[in-house]
């Protein structure tokens, strides 16, 4: 097994977002000049969807947030694994951030887990 088919295998540890949220396929012209963003402090999120998107994909994801407000951002599918059983949805999605604003970041704290879920 290669190192790329091992890191493949493992999700990575985004943590958990427990907001609603909508994404659509984002073209590659779309995507010139964004860049995936320096701070890894929060480099992506996982999410649970009913449909099942492609590894590698970009996805443009709008995350709506408790006080109304929310915050769109640019993702590339890293992995796709199913739902744990018991789970509402299908799909375990986990998203690396492409390009999002620093303060989007703060933003979203609020509506994820406190720790990266390992299920």
């Amino acid at each position: 097994m290669t190192e790329r088919q091992r890191n493949h295998s493992r999700p990575k540890p985004y943590p958990r977002l427990e907001a609603p949220g909508y994404f659509t396929k984002v073209g590659a012209s779309f995507l010139r000049g964004w860049r995936r963003p320096r701070d890894e402090a929060l480099s992506g999120v996982r999410l649970y969807t009913d449909e099942e998107p492609r590894e590698g994909a970009r996805l443009q994801v709008e995350i709506f947030l408790p006080d109304g407000t929310s915050v769109i951002c640019k993702t590339e599918v890293v992995w796709v694994s199913p739902a744990p059983e018991g789970t509402a949805a299908l799909y375990d999605v986990g998203l690396a951030f492409i390009a999002i604003r620093p303060d989007d970041r703060e933003r979203l704290a609020g509506v994820l887990e406190q720790t990266p879920a390992h299920d």
